[in-house]
């Protein structure tokens, strides 16, 4: 027993010196610091409360080397110079918070114990140890330092003040003086608390504009994504209809020949093979791009068979204007030049452009007049759609905001151009200008094959958007 007992209390001495070690150690590292950390301006009063500082500032030093100087019997020169540390202390702490308030505590030690060597038993008593211009420069002090720097360190600062505090006026002590220990210490306990919500309050604003930033930013990358994936459905819809064409020529062209050799008949074989097989990677592609859910048959998601239409074409630029025209839009067409067939690509990306600005002006310009121009070229196509000024307030719109981004994609896609801006009268106008190959060869007719063993099924195209209805959903 008399060996546990020693052993135990080193055991407790060694654990409770690690204990101090690392509160000093925390203590330093929080405190002992002249890490600068400015005030950035205020939102609304830009750069106000720095020279209300400033010239509380002002005010403390002539008020603090007056109360220090005649009150208590300071060296004017001396009293002077411990009033410029405190008032220089609250415009320090704009700029190295931790430093200002070293500044200020040494300011007041010394202004205390200058004050408490003049001190007699009689005569009129003395505010102390903290004067009530040192008072003030103190609470400027800890709340520039609450509003900028963690809260564990302005609890830091809090309890050293305090403990300072108590120590000057509760044990060291004073003849014939005015005790000002317990109100000091109320207030800066204010100040802290007050400095400490604001802070929080302030990084709660900035985090929450943060993740409004990131999660406009996540939307309209989204839209993006959402945008692209649309293309590329359309787009392998296109190619997949080519490479049928490409499929029935190969069967057909041995027939059209007076016995063909064999070469031939190989070669077109495998090109026919080859065909196939893209058809084949084509319908596995689009089936994930098409679905929410790949892994579940189409037949078992509840769709409706409306996917397997073709994809529009300027051919159809009619209908879709008839039911603009049925949800209560005033929409006029014009051509200019010779029209001839486009590349499906350039009629795609044509009759999609033309469908997003309509929807557009449907949101955004009620009452307005709309206009679709299309201005065939030997070089492409420009598409040109416009609206007047609204004549009422839009209603506010639910979509993503990216209207125009869909747009620009597809014109992207094919090398070509795209505006969009106001017009002088108050309306807007879209165009954009789609580059088309001149020695691009017409794209031909799926040729008639009678008697034949049947080809395989096209790929399913995307929803085609029925009367009355508009389904991008995007905002310019």
């Amino acid at each position: 027993m008399s060996r546990v007992g020693p052993v135990t209390r080193r055991g407790t001495r060694h654990t409770a010196r690690g204990r101090v070690e690392r509160v000093l150690g925390v203590l330093h590292d929080d405190l002992w610091t002249w890490r600068p950390d400015p005030l950035p301006p205020s939102v609304w009063l830009r750069w106000f409360p720095h020279g209300i500082v400033c010239l509380a500032a002002l005010g403390v030093l002539l008020g603090d080397a007056a109360q220090l100087g005649e009150n208590g019997g300071v060296d004017p020169g001396f009293a002077f110079v411990i009033a410029l540390a405190q008032a220089g202390a609250m415009v320090l702490a704009l700029w190295r918070p931790v430093a200002a308030w070293w500044l200020s505590m040494a300011g007041m030690l010394v202004g205390a114990f200058a004050v408490r060597a003049e001190m007699v038993a009689e005569g009129d008593k003395f505010t102390w140890p903290w004067t009530a211009a040192g008072l003030i420069a103190h609470l400027f002090v800890l709340l520039l330092l609450a509003l900028r720097v963690r809260t564990r360190v302005s609890l830091e600062a809090l309890a050293l003040t305090a403990l300072t505090t108590y120590l000057v006026q509760g044990v060291v002590g004073a003849s014939n003086f005015q005790p000002t220990g317990m109100l000091a210490v109320i207030l800066f306990t204010v100040v802290v608390v007050l400095g400490t919500a604001l802070r929080g309050r302030r990084e709660a604003r900035s985090e929450l504009a943060q993740q409004t930033s990131l999660t406009a930013e996540e939307r309209a990358r989204r839209t993006l994504l959402e945008e692209r994936s649309r293309i590329a459905r359309e787009l392998h819809d296109v190619v997949a209809h080519h490479m049928s064409v490409i499929s029935i020529q190969a069967q057909v062209a041995p027939l059209l020949v007076e016995d063909p050799p064999d070469e031939l008949r190989e070669n077109l074989a495998g090109i026919r093979q080859n065909a196939l097989e893209a058809l084949t990677e084509l319908r596995r592609v689009l089936g994930v791009l098409r679905s929410e859910h790949p892994d579940v048959p189409e037949a078992s998601t509840g769709g409706d068979p409306a996917p397997h239409a073709p994809q529009p074409t300027l051919d159809r630029l009619d209908a879709l204007v008839e039911n603009t025209r049925a949800a209560g839009l005033t929409v006029t067409t014009g051509t200019s030049g010779t029209r001839r067939p486009l590349p499906p690509g350039v009629e795609l990306s044509a009759y999609r452009i033309v469908q997003e600005a309509l929807s557009n002006v449907l949101r955004h310009a009620p009452g307005a007049t709309a206009r679709v121009h299309l201005t065939y070229l030997p070089i492409g196509l420009r598409v040109e759609v416009s609206n007047t000024r609204p004549k009422r307030a839009p209603a506010p719109s639910q979509g993503a905001g990216h209207g125009l981004l869909g747009m620009r994609e597809r014109v992207a896609m094919l090398d070509g151009s795209l505006t969009a801006h106001a017009l002088p009268g108050g309306g807007y106008q879209v165009a954009a200008f789609l580059p088309v190959d001149a020695a691009e060869p017409a794209v031909p007719d799926e040729p008639a094959v009678p008697d034949e063993p049947a080809v395989p099924d096209e790929p399913a195209g995307t929803d085609e958007p029925s009367a009355h209805h508009i389904p991008e959903d995007d905002t310019r």
